[in-house]
């Protein structure tokens, strides 16, 4: 008997699971339901929203009778008012799908917050500290947004490499102890791989891991698979291009995790061989079962993707070799002549900042979707702002 299940949400806003074995009624047994589509409840009946069976049709509300709410189990997930699983967010693999689903529930609400009101007033009387050792614009500001448009306050300092204690030689424990005196909840960028957990276990209110040194950068992945899931229409049977600085492009590492918790996904990585993607990504990659492949063709890549990730050669992790920067630069721009091989539904992504790696007259084609990409990273940052410190 088939029994996995699925997630629905009452409109009391409570989350339940039911059986699929419970609610065949006049289905096909092969008519298998997706897991994360969601059942909402109206009134004494059902209504159904997306849900898919593998055969492609779509299932309508008078297909599924009240009958059914006596086989409702409420099991779990992400209740309302419910603490949120994490304390920090440091990497993407801390999420799994279930959450990831969720989180970009709350992500469409904060987008109609912002765009049907002059914001929120829900984290009224929390502070949000930020400190970027690295030099920012999106992550910071976003973040920054994202407290106030919900009724926050933020404490901030840009260059903290530079502008803080940390030039006179403070260490970075000795910093986090005395910001968590001042605030509810510290954003960090850092210039070393690895400080973001070094922060998280100094400290004991919430950290958010902006990017650190050549390692993660979890909640531009979290942005970026939203953005794939609302322009796309789905996270599953993907092929999506990692094109640029693969080596030392924190957003492509973090992206990768994150894809490959989806099913049928194709990954292509395309890159200079100096800054090609790095084994440890491959290994799991392929540890995951995930169908990778390194080509050196933009143009062949980009018309079987869905998503061409592009994303800019880092010219400060190359130290003084500037001779390797200057092999890799420039080898793979997203120009006109890619967009007419790409498919009409097929999107460019970008996670900024962009020099000469996609040319402007891109930005006006409808699947130049990096600025919409940006957009997002509000939604999401509200959303994860709203889980850290109030939960469900």
């Amino acid at each position: 008997m088939y029994t996995s299940m699925f997630s629905t949400h009452a409109s009391n806003g409570t989350t339940l699971a039911l059986k699929q074995t419970k609610i065949y009624g006049d289905f096909k047994k092969s008519d298998f339901f997706h897991k994360h589509h969601l059942l909402h409840f109206k009134g004494s009946s059902l209504s159904v929203n997306r849900i898919a069976c593998n055969s492609g049709s779509l299932l309508t509300k008078d297909r599924i009778q009240p009958a059914i709410l006596d086989e409702v189990e409420s099991i779990r997930t992400f209740l309302k008012g419910q603490k949120f699983q994490l304390h920090d967010v440091i990497e993407a693999q801390q999420f799994d799908r279930d959450m990831l689903s969720a989180i970009f529930e709350v992500a469409r609400e904060m987008e109609t917050i912002e765009k049907t009101s002059r914001g929120s007033q829900i984290l009224n009387g929390y502070l949000m500290s930020t400190l970027f050792y690295e030099p920012s614009t999106r992550t910071r500001l976003s973040f920054e947004s994202a407290m106030k448009r919900l009724g926050g306050e933020v404490l901030t300092t840009e260059n903290a490499r530079e502008f803080s204690s940390a030039a006179k030689g403070e260490t970075l424990e000795d910093t986090i102890r005395t910001v968590e005196g001042y605030s509810d909840i510290i954003v960090m960028r850092h210039f070393e791989g690895g400080a973001a957990q070094r922060a998280a276990k100094t400290a004991n209110i919430p950290v958010i891991n902006a990017g650190d040194g050549p390692g993660q950068h979890p909640t531009q992945a979290l942005l970026d698979m939203y953005t794939i899931e609302r322009e796309i229409g789905k996270l599953d049977g993907i092929k999506v291009g990692l094109v640029g600085d693969l080596a030392n492009g924190r957003t492509a590492r973090s992206l990768a995790y994150l894809l490959a918790k989806y099913n049928d996904v194709k990954i292509y990585l395309v890159s200079p061989q100096v800054v090609k993607m790095k084994e440890d990504i491959k290994e799991y990659l392929t540890s995951k079962g995930v169908d990778w492949e390194e080509s050196a063709d933009l143009k062949e890549v980009a018309s079987k993707c869905d998503v061409v990730y592009q994303t800019r050669i880092q010219k400060e992790r190359f130290g003084e070799r500037t001779d390797l920067y200057e092999q890799a630069r420039g080898k793979y721009i997203v120009d006109r002549g890619v967009l007419d091989v790409m498919q009409k539904h097929a999107v460019i992504m970008h996670p900024f900042p962009r020099l000469d790696e996609i040319t402007v007259d891109v930005d006006d084609d409808p699947r130049a979707a990096y600025f919409r990409q940006a957009k997002n990273g509000l939604f999401i940052r509200m959303a994860l702002l709203k889980l850290l410190l109030l939960g469900w």
